[in-house]
C-alpha cells in the first residue's frame, strides 16, 4: 500500500474518531459538568481517569475480553444497568454540589476512581471503541501496527476533545455568577447527563 493510501486511511479514520467522539455522552457531559461544579483540578484529574479508562476500554476491545463479556445477555444488561445508576449518581453529584445539605457539602469532588468506574461500565465506550478497531483498517499494514496506530490517533483526537469540554465547564465556573445561577448551570449540566441515561435506556 502506497504512503498516500495510508494517510488517506488515516484521515477517514481521524474523521471517523472525531464525529464518534464529538456527539456528547457520559464522558464528556460529565467532563463538563465536573469542571463548571468543582473546577480545574479535579477536573483535570477526572478527565485523566477518563483517558485511562478508554484506553483499558480499547485494550479488552482489541484483546476480545470484552466481546466474550458483551456476548452474554445477562452480564450485557447488568452493564446497562449499572452505567444508568452510575451516571443518575454522577448527575446527582453534579447538581448538588456546592449545596448546603450536610451531607452532599462534604462529598468529595468525582476524581480518577469515578472516571474509571464510568468508563468501566460506560456502553458508549466500547461500542465507539469496537467500531473503531474493527471497521476501519489499514490495508498492507501489519495488524499490530495498525493497532497502535490507532490507539495513537485515538487518543490524539480523544484528549483535546475532552479538554475542550472540560474547559467549557470550568469557564463557566470562573464567570463567578451569582449563586443561583451557578447551581442553575449545574442542574442543566446533570439533567444533559440524565438525557443521556434516558437515551441509552431508550435505544437498549
Amino acid at each position: 500500500m502506497t504512503v498516500t493510501a495510508h494517510q488517506s486511511a488515516i484521515g477517514i479514520f481521524l474523521t471517523a474518531v472525531f464525529f464518534l467522539l464529538i456527539t456528547p455522552g457520559p464522558g464528556v457531559l460529565s467532563t463538563a459538568g465536573v469542571g463548571s461544579a468543582y473546577g480545574a483540578r479535579a477536573g483535570y484529574r477526572y478527565v485523566a481517569g477518563l483517558c485511562i479508562g478508554t484506553n483499558l476500554v480499547a485494550l479488552a476491545v482489541v484483546s476480545g475480553v470484552a466481546a466474550l463479556v458483551l456476548a452474554q445477555p445477562a452480564l450485557r444488561s447488568l452493564l446497562m444497568y449499572a452505567s444508568v445508576a452510575y451516571l443518575c449518581y454522577l448527575a446527582f453529584r453534579i447538581a448538588f454540589a456546592g449545596s448546603t445539605i450536610s451531607f452532599i457539602q462534604c462529598a468529595r469532588a468525582p476524581g480518577i476512581r469515578d472516571a474509571l468506574i464510568l468508563q468501566a461500565i460506560n456502553p458508549k465506550a466500547y461500542v465507539v471503541n469496537t467500531a473503531l478497531f474493527t471497521g476501519f483498517t489499514f490495508i498492507g499494514m501489519p495488524l499490530w501496527q495498525e493497532t497502535l496506530w490507532k490507539f495513537l490517533l485515538i487518543n490524539l483526537v480523544w484528549v483535546p476533545i475532552h479538554l475542550l469540554w472540560l474547559a467549557a465547564g470550568i469557564g463557566l465556573q470562573k464567570l463567578a455568577l451569582p449563586l443561583h445561577w451557578q447551581r442553575l448551570i449545574n442542574v442543566l449540566m446533570a439533567l444533559s447527563l440524565l438525557m443521556v441515561v434516558f437515551l441509552a435506556v431508550a435505544m437498549g
